[in-house]
């Protein structure tokens, strides 16, 4: 029998709420992608922990005073990869509900399957958001042969993270392992966010090289945002720290991308960024509680 999220999390008490943390291997040790796609992300982000498990996780962010968002990717069609099981990552973030949230995933090129597990994992497991990753999962998010899926996430009211800009997945492999950046170009997102005025997007990870559309983007439709992961704060795009301080403030999120970016070294760097103080605490937590629907 399934295990339903509740959150626990005590928003007084928590500093920050980290919107983009992976879970990259389930409670078997299946990782979530092919060994080669591994290797390489590593290598690219020279990261020290490459698959914590649920607990690890959740030890990390609660030593730290933070919450995380805790997610997965289904991309089974495009890598001919099993994804990790959600219905494990959903116990595992029910076993640490103080500090930890699960998002769902599905693989869009499924079709009417796709829409069937997304209600499950809403309704019977209680994912609080799905995430997508166009590049790594291989669709375009525009093509209306998605839009029944958008369709079923906007009834469902909750947020989609979306992979845009630069990929560290296949990254410095011949062909990029057949991943295609041009999936992640946040203009594609432009297109749902304006025909699902009511579907929560949040544009994951500074969107190089094309930061001035994501930014654009997040201007004009209410219901799109940015969250800060994958990127160290001090090599952030000048127009984004611009922009945060005034006519983004209420848009960015803090997300680290962790275990490839760790919670301190991010938190260093952003401590670094000229922003205001009111600015700040945005970023770190109160614009993530509105997203999320937290303390209702």
């Amino acid at each position: 029998m399934s295990v339903r999220y509740e959150s626990a999390i005590d928003l007084e008490k928590v500093s920050a709420i980290d919107m983009h943390v992976h879970l990259e291997v389930d409670e078997c040790g299946h990782k979530a992608m092919p060994e080669d796609l591994f290797e390489a992300s590593a290598a690219y982000f020279k990261s020290a922990e490459r698959t914590p498990s649920v607990d690890r996780i959740a030890q990390v962010y609660r030593e730290a005073g933070m919450a995380a968002v805790l997610f997965t990717v289904d991309a089974r069609t495009a890598l001919g990869h099993e994804p990790n099981s959600i219905d494990d990552l959903v116990a595992g973030a029910t076993r640490n509900n103080d500090v930890l949230i699960p998002f769902g995933s599905v693989d869009p090129r499924t079709g009417e399957a796709a829409i069937i597990e997304a209600r499950r994992q809403a309704n019977e497991l209680g994912v609080l958001g799905f995430k997508f990753h166009p590049s790594l999962q291989g669709f375009d998010p525009s093509n209306e042969e998605f839009y029944p899926l958008w369709t079923a996430l906007q009834e469902l009211g909750l947020p989609c993270i979306f992979h845009t800009g630069q990929n560290g997945m296949g990254a410095g492999l011949p062909g990029g392992r057949g991943i295609k950046l041009r999936y992640s170009n946040p203009l594609l997102l432009d297109d749902v966010a304006a025909d699902f005025p009511n579907l929560t997007i949040i544009m994951a990870h500074p969107s190089v090289p094309w930061q001035d559309e994501a930014n654009s983007i997040a201007t004009h439709k209410a219901n799109v945002f940015i969250d800060l992961s994958g990127w160290s704060p001090k090599y952030f795009p000048a127009s984004l720290v611009k922009m945060g301080n005034n006519v983004l403030s209420k848009k960015l999120l803090f997300g680290t991308d962790y275990p490839l970016i760790t919670p301190e070294k991010w938190l260093g760097a952003f401590a670094e960024l000229p922003l205001k103080d009111e600015v700040r605490g945005g970023i770190l937590k109160d614009n993530a509680v509105r997203v999320l629907g937290l303390g209702k």
